[in-house]
């Protein structure tokens, strides 16, 4: 959308950023760090995007992870964080946004599939993040989102005959019927993406 705005890659192995480094150009740079991002002086964060990150931690260090991170994103600016597969069929992610009070905002949870593992919702509890993976249970809002959209996506089996994403789009509109505030437009859903505004 904007082919000249400056990208940086951010890792804790040096042999991975010493990998990248020869794709850097004028525009896309590498650099070695973790939550404390190696900005220069000059520059400044938009939008962060980490995924497969938080999920070797403890749900103990997700509060502080987020502010650290916190310390560098632009009011307004947008966290997208979560957990996929391991090549990405499935993932999972917290949309949070940066507020003029310096905190955090999660916005939405977004779930998306690719259709290549076929279409189970109890696929996506595996690649949950870190916030949602362990409150799957009786009482919790996440485990209550995910019972709801298993009895749409049994309402809405016929749909299936017509291909998996027909019948996800049909399971997402079905769950959004059933009160809960899902963004509906097709370009989201014929992406196999569902974006449930919290």
């Amino acid at each position: 959308m904007n082919p000249n705005l400056p990208i940086l890659g951010v890792e804790i192995d040096k042999e991975r950023v010493d990998a990248a480094l020869p794709y850097a150009d004028a525009r896309t740079h590498f650099r070695l760090g973790g939550f404390n991002l190696p900005l220069q002086p000059a520059e400044s964060v938009r939008l962060i995007r980490a995924f497969n990150v938080l999920r070797q931690y403890e749900e103990v260090d997700f509060a502080p992870s987020y502010e650290r991170l916190a310390e560098y994103v632009l009011p307004g600016g947008l966290m997208i964080e979560g957990t996929s597969t391991p090549f990405g069929q499935l993932w999972v992610a917290n949309l949070a946004r940066m507020t003029a009070e310096r905190k955090w905002k999660m916005e939405a949870l977004v779930f998306s599939t690719n259709f290549r593992l076929g279409f189970d919702i109890t696929d996506f509890q595996a690649v949950l993040p870190k916030n949602h993976i362990h409150h799957v249970v009786a009482g919790e809002s996440i485990y209550e989102f995910m019972e709801a959209w298993k009895r749409s996506a049994a309402e809405t089996s016929p749909a299936k005959v017509f291909g998996l994403g027909q019948w996800f789009a049909a399971s997402v509109e079905n769950l959004a019927a059933k009160g809960y505030k899902i963004d509906l437009r097709k370009k989201w859903l014929s992406k196999g993406w569902l974006i449930w505004y919290l």
